[in-house]
């Protein structure tokens, strides 16, 4: 029972009318190009429907073939096509031929619009394959995906709903609501360049504060840095830090068994309004801002990471992608530049994320552009297990593509509003 099933659904059809509503030209196109592919023709039926309130009648047939099977379903009066192709690979792999079957079908029809969908249908040798595709936008007129050849976990927590995929490309992969978070095999890109470009611009980075990170990957990348003496990681969903220190050693390394590392399930925005630490660098290692973790990435929430910040210190977040979030991307650069004196755009392509994603480090003294060349080799140097980021790398980050520079910079004649400093004893004091 192993093979490939093909399934198309065909709209605003351009081709020619005879294949709409002529059941012997539309079986002679089907045999030929069936025959044309290299798969085997066994029998065939095919029922012109008559005409119905002055329409013309539709084609339904079928070819039975060695393989499998061909299906074909018009309907004239909607210009549209319904089709599947299913062949067995059970002694020889067929899928090729099944999908240059599909392929010559569907462009005879001409359609302005076409919807197909691939299963791979059951196998005692290996398990069935799953795509997962996700939308990269709220229209969802853009998606992307990959194969998962199991999955490890599904499991709904008192907050969201949390999935371990397996997948070929990049080994276990965590999904929250739908929503690709972390994975085995490409964390790096997000976790290195969410910590050390402004870890390694601040210099002397010895509190941390951690907002979500439950996969406890940002925790290992922070500890990287010898001068670390604390992080505090409030992760608002206890199953997560659960299911990675389970399942994920890969992306945390161990880093739950670190001392200097306190895990603190709860609400991060509780934590923040009742803390009365001050940390160095807050990382924002959240779901995306159309989940319920929004209100995290308001201006009122920046305020308050504000008032825990030592001097000096910087806040760092991803806003999205520019490509398909361009207004939120703007809005959050605009949020923070209400609140921040410096606010510092970048991003990279990360791939389990299928776009080039934003973040940005904001402060009122950080300039992680500003750092000399020796200084930053050096700093650099004395990370072990780097993947990613470099010396490089690190200037790369904030060299902008045009469209990207142009969402996130004010306006001509913007006007922000910044609050009154406080003196150098008020920010001695603080520091105590």
């Amino acid at each position: 029972m192993q093979g490939l099933h093909l399934t198309a659904d065909l709209y605003d059809c351009r081709g020619a009318e005879g294949l709409m509503t002529d059941a012997a030209v539309l079986a002679e196109l089907c045999r030929r190009h069936t025959i044309g592919v290299g798969l085997t023709l066994v029998d065939e039926k095919w029922y012109p429907f008559p005409p119905y309130n002055g329409q013309p009648g539709g084609v339904t047939g079928m070819l039975l073939l060695a393989e499998s099977h061909l299906a074909v379903h018009t309907w004239p009066e909607r210009r549209a096509v319904t089709l599947d192709v299913y062949v067995c690979n059970f002694t020889t792999d067929n899928s090729a031929k099944a999908e240059a079957l599909l392929r010559e079908i569907v462009a005879a029809f001409e359609p302005g619009r076409t919807e197909i969908h691939r299963l791979q249908r059951g196998s005692e040798q290996r398990p069935p394959a799953e795509t997962i595709l996700e939308s990269l936008n709220d229209a969802g007129d853009a998606v992307y995906g990959y194969v998962s050849s199991e999955r490890v976990l599904a499991k709904r927590s008192p907050y969201q709903t949390i999935e371990l995929m397996r997948t070929p490309r990049f080994g276990l992969a965590m999904r929250i609501d739908g929503h690709f978070m972390t994975s085995e095999g490409e964390e790096f890109y997000y976790h290195e360049c969410l910590v050390h470009p402004a870890a390694v611009a601040h210099g002397a980075v010895r509190n941390v504060l951690i907002i979500g990170g439950g996969d406890g990957g940002a925790a290992e990348e922070v500890l990287k840095h010898r001068g670390v003496e604390r992080v505090v990681m409030a992760e608002l969903d206890g199953d997560v830090v659960a299911i990675a220190k389970e399942h994920l050693h890969a992306v945390h390394r161990g880093v739950f068994d670190d001392p200097r590392l306190e895990v603190k399930i709860g609400d991060g925005l509780a934590f923040v309004a009742e803390t009365s630490e001050r940390f160095d660098l807050i990382l924002l290692d959240l779901t995306d801002p159309e989940t319920p973790a929004g209100s995290l990435y308001q201006e009122p929430f920046f305020r308050s990471l504000k008032r825990i910040l030592r001097p000096g210190g910087a806040v760092v977040l991803h806003t999205g992608t520019p490509v398909f979030e361009p207004e939120q991307v703007r809005r959050i650069n605009t949020a923070l530049r209400a609140v921040f004196e410096q606010v510092h755009p970048f991003g990279l392509y990360v791939p389990l994320y299928g776009a080039y994603w934003g973040f940005a480090v904001a402060s009122d003294r950080l300039q992680p552009r500003a750092i000399d060349a020796a200084t930053l080799d050096a700093r650099v140097a004395a990370l072990p297990d780097l993947q990613y980021y470099n010396a490089e790398v690190h200037h790369a980050l904030f060299a902008l593509p045009t469209y990207y520079r142009r969402l996130v910079t004010p306006a001509a004649g913007d006007v922000r509003m910044v609050e009154p400093q406080p003196s150098a004893l008020q920010c001695a004091q603080a520091c105590v």
